[in-house]
């Protein structure tokens, strides 16, 4: 064998342990009974210590310098070369964190989860809140273990997505809000009011379901290599490209929930089972930072395309022209007395709500903007655990004028913090913002795209999104990505001018009721 073959089967076999580990979380999180978290949590750790262990180990500093000797000279932009570099860069910061404090948290948080699933319904936060404490401990350890200048978030970014700072975040907030804030201001004083009551009416689960898959399948989502389950929070997983599952949650008296939580789910899976079959069981399908098997490049490159399918897609008025007879005849009762268009309006209602995963898209970064915030403050001591919910509570009320009845509509509604997923909030609005940018590319270097769209078509979409994003798995950073794709890194105005033009014709100035 070559010397990069001997690299490539060591990484391969550390991803085999990844993706075993992945197994144990999609069983923890959709079927397994609650009294096995604490023997899965243990489980969970093992798999993870030994991932860990031998990811950091000599024998990968060995094989990657042989591995490096032998690429040298190779096209900078090929998959050999990626593979190596980012292997290295993951490998140097991985030689800092100890085995045991990787150990400590896969163990943590398999319990930590399956204490919220428990805490949030029942409205409880302070049997979470102990939880959360140790995780916060736990991140903080592994943020200078990684280490930082500026802040310990800008650590943690490191393994969901590596071209952010805690600053970089902060200009792309106050852009958006110097924007999004008087677009709100504009559509609240519109005087427009769509109807909205027919999504409260009683929805069937199981023809929730069908509509929702079949639409996914239309999509492009390949059941022969997935599934979809239920779940206290929709999340995708992929195991391989071969084996891409999905998961969303039901409500029969809200129609939108599972209906677009799909469509989300969708554009995370589509990445996946899109990804170049070369690259399975590579560096580039491995997150060797936080050890986690995934082909995507960020999670914000990840979210774009959950944002894209779910709202550019199929939120948009040629989506709803299309495919509203076809909801129509499955609840034809529920929908009688609704036309396209009001259906097109009512899921595109702007309104400031409690719930991140039913907001709008308009005042949808300002749930995000509170997690980022709160996260940064937990991180360095400004905020303490046991003071969440009165904080959450006051920027809700700054941000969106709304306040939480309760916590499990509040600080307890997302499962990200007991996941230990610290850093990742930031990523929805950057997949927002992206998401934009590659859909306003591929129309342009689509001819006849917006006709297929129209007509139901979805092939050209995905097509063009394989060919310049999927494929290559981990290949690419971000601002590489959208610079190869678009012609320019991360751009906060085209997402912007899209919400302003959308917002502008459905929120007229001076309009009426809908």
């Amino acid at each position: 064998m070559t010397a990069y073959a001997d690299f490539q089967a060591h990484i391969a076999s550390i991803n085999d342990l990844l993706t075993t580990l992945s197994v144990l979380q999609w069983d923890a999180r959709t079927q397994m009974p609650p009294g096995g978290s604490v023997t899965r949590g243990h489980q969970m750790a093992t798999l993870s210590a030994l991932a860990a262990q031998r990811f950091a180990g000599e024998e990968t500093g060995r094989l990657l310098d042989a591995a490096e000797a032998e690429v040298k000279g190779d096209d900078p932009n090929s998959y050999r070369v990626r593979a190596v570099q980012q292997t290295r860069e993951a490998y140097d910061i991985a030689r800092r964190i100890p085995s045991s404090l990787v150990s400590e948290m896969a163990s943590h948080e398999a319990v930590a989860q399956s204490v919220w699933q428990e805490a949030r319904p029942a409205n409880d936060f302070t049997r979470f809140a102990p939880y959360l404490e140790r995780a916060v401990e736990l991140q903080r350890r592994l943020a200078e273990a990684i280490g930082y200048d500026a802040h310990p978030y800008d650590a943690l970014l490191k393994k969901y997505e590596p071209s952010m700072t805690a600053a970089r975040l902060d200009d792309l907030f106050t852009a958006l809000k110097s924007r999004s804030l008087p677009l709100l201001k504009r559509i609240v004083d519109s005087g427009v009011t769509p109807r909205t009551d027919f999504l409260t009416r009683e929805y069937p689960e199981d023809k929730q379901r069908a509509f929702a898959l079949g639409i996914s399948q239309q999509f492009g989502y390949d059941l022969r290599r997935g599934r979809l389950d239920k779940s206290a929070h929709p999340f995708e997983i992929s195991f391989t490209r071969e084996d891409v599952r999905m998961t969303t949650r039901y409500n029969e008296r809200y129609l939108p929930a599972a209906v677009f939580g799909t469509f989300h789910e969708t554009g995370h899976a589509l990445y996946e089972q899109g990804v170049d079959p070369a690259l399975t069981r590579t560096a580039l399908t491995t997150d060797m930072v936080g050890l986690y098997a995934v082909g995507g490049t960020s999670y914000g490159a990840h979210e774009s395309q959950s944002r894209l399918w779910e709202n550019l897609v199929g939120r948009s008025c040629v989506f709803w022209q299309r495919h509203f007879g076809r909801l129509q005849a499955v609840f034809p009762q529920q929908l009688a007395d609704v036309s396209a268009e009001e259906f097109y309006r009512a899921v595109n209602t702007v309104k400031p709500s409690l719930i991140r995963v039913e907001a709008d898209e308009v005042t949808y970064n300002f749930h995000i903007m509170l997690r980022v915030e709160i996260e940064m403050a937990m991180l360095d001591g400004r905020v303490r655990v046991a003071d969440l919910p009165n904080v959450w509570r006051a920027k809700m009320g700054e941000y969106l004028g709304v306040t939480p009845p309760d916590d499990r509509q509040g600080v307890l509604q997302d499962i990200h913090w007991s996941s230990g997923n610290f850093g990742s909030f930031c990523t929805y609005t950057v997949g927002n913002v992206m998401s934009v940018q590659l859909f306003q590319a591929a129309r342009q270097q689509t001819p006849g795209l917006d006709d297929a769209l129209a007509s139901g078509d979805y092939v050209p979409l995905r097509t063009w999104l394989t060919e310049n994003m999927y494929r290559h798995g981990r290949a690419f950073g971000v601002n590489e990505l959208l610079t190869r794709t678009t012609g320019r890194p991360l751009d906060v105005d085209p997402y912007l001018t899209y919400l302003e033009t959308k917002y502008s014709d459905l929120y007229p100035t001076g309009g009426s009721a809908a």
